[in-house]
């Protein structure tokens, strides 16, 4: 059972220490559904990510469809900062995942400061595939 968004914020909230955190990011990597070798493509793939990750976009019915994601990482911290990612936007009308300030919850939780440059830009890039997915999906229901 994957997290939401709101308990991985009371949950942060617990944890005082980054190694406790940095754990707990691993931990919710580990609790991700298990992700279909098939979807381990090229396709799927997240550019500019260090490690790598593939993600999935699944379009509800509807004029404002619901999306969910899927993803996955072959680097144990990455596939926990993809829980999170997919915690935030997984189950949201397309509309407002462009509503949503991704940069601002990783910063509540204290992520923006203990990730390296690299890690940083790769969550952009997760963040800007979504919202243009979301954006995609708008157009064709439009």
């Amino acid at each position: 059972m994957t997290q939401t968004i709101q308990q991985i914020r009371d949950d942060f909230a617990f944890l005082d220490e980054w190694e406790d955190r940095y754990r707990y990011v691993i931990e919710l990597g580990e609790a991700l559904p298990p992700f279909p070798d098939e979807a381990r493509i090229d396709r799927y793939k997240v550019p500019g990510c260090v490690s790598q990750v593939w993600l999935t976009t699944e379009v509800g019915e509807g004029t404002d469809p619901i999306i969910e994601f899927h993803g996955d990482s072959d680097a144990h911290i990455v596939r926990g900062l993809v829980a999170i990612v997919l915690a935030l936007f997984s189950g949201q009308k397309a509309s407002s995942i462009g509503e949503i300030d991704a940069e601002a919850v990783l910063r509540e939780l204290g992520l923006d400061e203990h990730l390296s440059p690299q890690r940083a830009n790769g969550l952009r890039s997760m963040v800007k595939r979504i919202k243009q997915d979301a954006l995609a999906a708008l157009r064709q229901t439009a």
